[in-house]
This record gives C-alpha cells, sequence and structure tokens, in this order.
C-alpha cells in the first residue's frame, strides 16, 4: 500500500513538474516577446501546440525509432518522479543525486537510439553534438556537486537542501562554483551560447528533424520534462529548495527566467568551441572551488 501511495506521489511530482515547466515556458516566451517590442505568444502556447502535435498522426521508421521514443520519455517521466518539492519528496531515500545521474541516462540513450534509428544523416550529427557537449558540461558541475556531498556528507536532495534552509545556500557558501554551475545548467537547457546540437541553420534541428504527429508531441512533453528535473537540481543543490512549494517554484521561475533572458542576447558557439570553453575555464575554476574547501582555505576554514 506504502509503495501504491509513493507512487501517486510520484505521479503528481512529475505532472506537476510538467504544467508548471510548459506554463512557465510560455510566460518566458511571452516576457521575451515584449522585450523586443512584439506582442509574443499567448502564455498557454506551448500547451496548445504539444496537444496538436499529440493529435496527429505520425510516420515511423522502424520499432527502434518508436520504441526509442517511448524510452526517452518513460526514462525522463520516471527520473522526475524522484524530484523533492519543498517537503515533497514521493521515494525517501531515494532522491540521490547520483540517482538522478543515472536515470537521466536512460532518457538520454532513449532519445539517441531513436534519432539514429531514422536514418536522418542530420539526426545523427545532432546526437553526436549533443553527447560532446554532455561529456564538456557534466565534468565541472560534477566536480562542484561533489564538494557540496564532501562539505554535507549526503548526496541526497532533500537532504542538502534542509541543510541550506538550516545553514547558508550554497550559492553564497560557494560563489564560485555557483557560477560554474549555473554555466553548466545553461548547457544542460540547450541555451545559447551552447545550442549547439539542435542548430536550425545548420542540421535542421538535428535529432528532432524527423519527428512529426505524436512523436514529436511525446518529444515535447520530454523536453519539458528535462528542463523541470535540471533546474529543479539546480534550485535544491544551490538555492535550498524550497520550505513550501510555491517559494520552490519562485526560485524555479526565476533561475530559468535568467538563464532564457541571457541566451536571448546571445549568439550560438561551434561544438569544438563549447568543448574547448568547458574544459578551461569552468573546469579550472571548478577544481579551484574544490581546492578551497578541501584544504580549509579563507571562509571554508
Amino acid at each position: 500500500m506504502t509503495l501504491v501511495f509513493n507512487l501517486l506521489i510520484g505521479l503528481g511530482v512529475a505532472f506537476l513538474g510538467f504544467v508548471v515547466q510548459t506554463a512557465n515556458g510560455g510566460i518566458i516566451r511571452k516576457v521575451i516577446g515584449r522585450l523586443q517590442r512584439r506582442r509574443g505568444p499567448i502564455w498557454y502556447q506551448e500547451f496548445l501546440d504539444i496537444f496538436k502535435a499529440c493529435s496527429r498522426r505520425a510516420i515511423t521508421h522502424g520499432w527502434i525509432f518508436d520504441f526509442g521514443v517511448i524510452m526517452a520519455v518513460g526514462g525522463i517521466a520516471a527520473t522526475a518522479m524522484f524530484m523533492p518539492i519543498a517537503h515533497i519528496v514521493a521515494f525517501p531515500g531515494y532522491d540521490n543525486f547520483f540517482i538522478f545521474v543515472y536515470l537521466l541516462a536512460v532518457g538520454m540513450l532513449g532519445m539517441a537510439m531513436s534519432a539514429s534509428g531514422s536514418g536522418n544523416p542530420n539526426a545523427s550529427i545532432g546526437v553526436m553534438r549533443a553527447l560532446t557537449s554532455m561529456m564538456a558540461y557534466e565534468v565541472p558541475f560534477l566536480v562542484i556537486v561533489l564538494t557540496i556531498i564532501k562539505i554535507t556528507g549526503t548526496s541526497s536532495l532533500s537532504e542538502l537542501a534542509a541543510y541550506q534552509q538550516s545553514n547558508q545556500w550554497f550559492a553564497l557558501y560557494l560563489p564560485i562554483g555557483f557560477i560554474v554551475s549555473f554555466i553548466s545548467l545553461m548547457a544542460m537547457l540547450g541555451k545559447k551560447p551552447f545550442e549547439t546540437f539542435i542548430a536550425p541553420a545548420e542540421i535542421a534541428s538535428g535529432p528532432m528533424v524527423e519527428y512529426g504527429g505524436k512523436q514529436l508531441g511525446l518529444l515535447f512533453i520530454m523536453h519539458e520534462l528535462t528542463i523541470f528535473i535540471e533546474v529543479s537540481l539546480f534550485v535544491n543543490l544551490f538555492l535550498g529548495g524550497g520550505p513550501t512549494v510555491f517559494l520552490f517554484f519562485v526560485k524555479y521561475f526565476m533561475v530559468y527566467l535568467v538563464a532564457s533572458l541571457i541566451s536571448n542576447v546571445l549568439g550560438r558557439w561551434k561544438v569544438d568551441d563549447v568543448v574547448i570553453f568547458f574544459y578551461k575555464w569552468p573546469l579550472f575554476f571548478a577544481v579551484i572551488q574544490a581546492l578551497l574547501v578541501i584544504f580549509g582555505v579563507g571562509i571554508y576554514g
């Protein structure tokens, strides 16, 4: 009975995350439109796009193409179910950071398998670009997360959030790590200048090029859930989560808004520039932040 109750809570968390992020994305599109002196779409436009896509038929390129979509959406949805939101934890004891790392890989693998199965070279190029970028931005981010785990002695997201609520946000205690992690977050979200794997002017939207109808609608849902997971991870790791669900999503909205506004004024880099950048400056400063903590220099003593 407890397991069924936990599953229902997890499904509720995933559904809430999808609804909030989809509405959030529409609101931010409206804000950016106003800043560019245009009306912008209505705030619920992304809901309409998803429902419209899901209502249409789609072509197929074989069972690998179709199964990969299901695997991608299922893997990301399952990951979202474990995300703690304020005091809501669907599976206590299993909101471990490394569980999110493993489960996210399932969704990404499904997406890569499906896109490669389409037979379109643009899709394969987009997948390779995404995996190459991932190998770059995840390294400095992981260094900072391991530093946080070293300080607190736990990798549970809910416990990390509670630790910050009792002490100090890691955004203030680890300012260098916070900046490095925010840059990595922008790459996770596919924001410019790190939007290398979509690149519509070069590879016709990359991994998404062969999708339409229900498959495209499912991948829109996957995209919204992925953003929810990545931004929520950042809020729990660096901004103390939230004592209430409302405050949690206020922080969530602000983080995603700042990332979107910065992206709106930047151009896109080439994939090799992205890799060189992350292995150069963010990784360097991430290691500096870790060494300051390990050796107890200054405020870390």
